[in-house]
């Protein structure tokens, strides 16, 4: 039997992004983050209904602020008490494991997808996902970028507009692009 391009971009493999049974996901995520940035903010409360039921996982007080995309939704997974502050983007074709107590400042994003190296492969929709972790107690600044396959580590510091293209120890702070460590704590 043939995998299925949802099963391929699961199991980290090439998979064609122009796919049926991928944009009906992709359209029920789009619902979803419709009603989340549209509701007002008292009836939307930390994430909104629709959002949190198509969440791979939120801990308890984890909060996303409106506006917020992201491409699939069930590979999201938040810790207690994570925050993702207004803008967010999270291109989840891989799982996005967010630690406890992680701050994103406003408009950070995360980027599980991987083109194909080749024009042609490019213009077949071709893909790889691979998947993004942040520990417990990080705190990414504003406008960060995260690339797929990329772990940062417990109480990391990411600053403002840092390109993060390679993993980040635990408590370091990193900066720039591409990121590079400046003070370990």
């Amino acid at each position: 039997m043939t995998a299925s391009e949802r099963m391929k971009m699961a199991a980290g493999e090439w998979y064609t992004c122009i796919d049926d049974e991928l944009e009906a996901l992709r359209f029920a995520a789009r619902d979803a983050v419709f009603e989340h940035n549209g509701l007002p903010p008292r009836q939307r409360g930390n994430i909104g209904p629709a959002l949190q039921a198509l969440l791979g996982g939120a801990g308890e007080g984890a909060r996303i602020e409106a506006p917020f995309h992201c491409a699939y939704g069930f590979n999201l997974f938040l810790g207690d008490g994570t925050f993702l502050n207004a803008g967010c983007t999270i291109l989840d074709t891989a799982p996005v494991r967010i630690g406890k107590g992680t701050l994103l400042g406003p408009n950070v994003q995360i980027y599980c997808a991987e083109h194909h190296r080749e024009a042609t492969g490019r213009l077949a929709g071709l893909e790889i996902a691979k998947p993004v972790t942040i520990g417990d107690n990080a705190w990414i600044g504003g406008a960060a970028i995260i690339l797929g396959g990329v772990s940062i580590g417990e109480g990391a510091i990411v600053g403002a507009g840092a390109v993060v293209t390679r993993d980040v120890p635990a408590n370091a702070t990193v900066v720039g692009n591409p990121a590079r460590v400046v003070t370990p704590r």
